[in-house]
């Protein structure tokens, strides 16, 4: 069976090197923004997807806590200096919906910000949208019994001691109130022209074949293997009303 997913995986690599060349050749603007539980796999998850990528025309983009000086810009400046330019494949590991999650839930910032940033992020991702931007969005989810046996090996492991942060701390004691902002953001700005599509992080390696998949499926490029695509993957859903209330863990 491991091998069976090997061979998948790289034939997915392949794919994904043919769908990097379409955005260099016709001068695409791809955004991939990937957002999720602490612990989800979102690091794990994008190292599989730019393997075997070009780094010239591929950037990840994943911003730490905000100078002072951003804190006095339009909330959405910093991010816009990191898009990507024609021919580019940009990933945002967190993005600008930092602030209807982790800032709602730590109290860092108010509830003006917060209401304001409903209105203006469907305006933003619209202009994004009539731009020409391909905008993908995908939220990690994971049962708390698995955050929690995560957070633990960070804590263990050497290797992974740096992705502990405070944050990362209150993860489990504030699961009901991140489960609550999680579903109020998916049902607010799940859009036309920007979907969010929920997928089932428990099993990393499962994960890592269905979204690589599922995005392979959004984008249109040259000589695509259909016949490898044509499984809708089992992991990744649309965040329909249905599914925000039916798939995700609480």
């Amino acid at each position: 069976m491991e091998t069976a997913k090997k061979k998948h995986l790289h034939q997915l690599y392949i794919e994904l090197v043919k769908l990097q060349n379409e955005v260099i050749t016709s001068e695409l603007k791809l955004l991939v923004i990937l957002e999720g539980r602490d612990a989800a796999g979102k690091d794990g998850a994008i190292k599989r997807i730019i393997k075997h990528l070009s780094p010239r025309e591929l950037r990840v983009v994943a911003l730490g806590k905000p100078t002072d000086k951003e804190n006095r810009e339009l909330y959405f400046q910093r991010y816009t200096t990191h898009l990507p330019i024609g021919g580019e494949v940009v990933l945002f590991n967190r993005s600008w919906y930092n602030r209807v999650g982790v800032e709602r839930v730590m109290g860092f910032c108010t509830d003006k910000e917060y209401d304001i940033f409903f209105k203006d992020v469907e305006m933003f991702e619209k202009i994004l949208a009539n731009s020409g931007f391909i905008l993908i969005k995908y939220y990690l989810d994971i049962s708390k019994k698995e955050q929690r046996k995560r957070l633990e090996d960070r804590r263990n492991n050497p290797l992974k001691k740096w992705k502990i942060s405070p944050i990362d701390e209150k993860a489990q004691s504030l699961w009901k109130e991140y489960s609550n902002a999680r579903s109020e953001m998916l049902l607010k700005t799940n859009f036309k022209y920007a979907p969010w599509f929920i997928a089932n992080a428990e099993n990393k390696k499962d994960l890592h074949i269905d979204l690589i998949t599922h995005l392979l499926q959004q984008v249109d490029y040259k000589n695509k293997d259909k016949k490898l695509l044509e499984n809708n993957p089992a992991l990744i859903c649309p965040a329909s009303t249905r599914n925000i209330e039916n798939v995700l863990y609480e």
